[in-house]
């Protein structure tokens, strides 16, 4: 099991990283907290209440929300807003929430790409056809219903029954690099050589029936 100080650690490096490569903005660094006895949380120094990205309200309110409050991990070049958030009971992870909050206001770039065509970062998010989507990987094992509820699963657009099978826990390096290779590939192509992406694997917990629906897997 990958234990609480190493994805600390990456989160740490991380974040380090990207600042250098100018993909950070603004940016917490990690904390870690024991919140009980054999108890620690991963998450980011000045965390407040998250519970307004779960609630059914417009996409703009939780993004305005948590960027006023700098309720996040790191601030992308574009606005959106990366979130590290891991639990650990003991050695064991217990939960994670990854999430990635795309700023809804793209148009300050779309509308005059002649200011950021000749950046090569900004190369994925001029494009007016662009349409934002918020994205969470979880781990929650103790809510688990196999199908309807992998212990792993992918929210995409914020639907409440969208929890798209993942093949175990994610990484944070794991994660930037899925954001990085979907969302900002051409950065990612210019300073991949300045990141660090590669990492352990969490042991699998995708049930045999899960493996036979669509689903997202990872390996070392």
């Amino acid at each position: 099991m990958i234990s609480y100080k190493v994805i600390y650690k990456e989160i740490e490096m991380m974040t380090t990283e990207l600042i250098a490569c100018g993909l950070s903005v603004k940016q917490n660094f990690p904390s870690c907290e024991s919140s009980a006895k054999d108890r620690y949380e991963v998450s980011y120094s000045g965390m407040q209440d998250i519970s307004i990205a779960l609630k059914n309200v417009r996409y703009q309110e939780i993004y305005d929300e948590l960027d006023q409050n700098k309720n996040y991990n790191i601030k992308m070049i574009d606005g959106a807003l990366i979130q590290f958030l891991y639990t650990y009971e003991k050695s064991q992870l217990i939960s994670h929430r990854l999430a990635f909050f795309p700023s809804p206001y793209l148009e300050a770039f779309q509308n005059d790409p002649e200011i950021y065509e000749l950046d090569e970062i900004y190369a994925d998010i001029i494009a007016k056809n662009i349409l934002p989507v918020p994205i969470r990987f979880d781990y929650d094992p103790q809510n688990f219903k196999e199908i309807d509820h992998p212990q792993c699963h992918l929210t995409l657009g914020q639907f409440k029954n969208c929890r798209i099978p993942v093949c175990s826990p994610i990484t944070p390096r794991a994660f930037m690099s899925f954001i990085l290779r979907s969302f900002y590939n051409t950065a990612f192509n210019k300073f991949t050589d300045k990141l660090t992406l590669l990492s352990e694997i969490f042991p699998e917990t995708i049930t045999g029936l899960e493996k036979k629906l669509l689903h997202i897997s990872i390996s070392s």
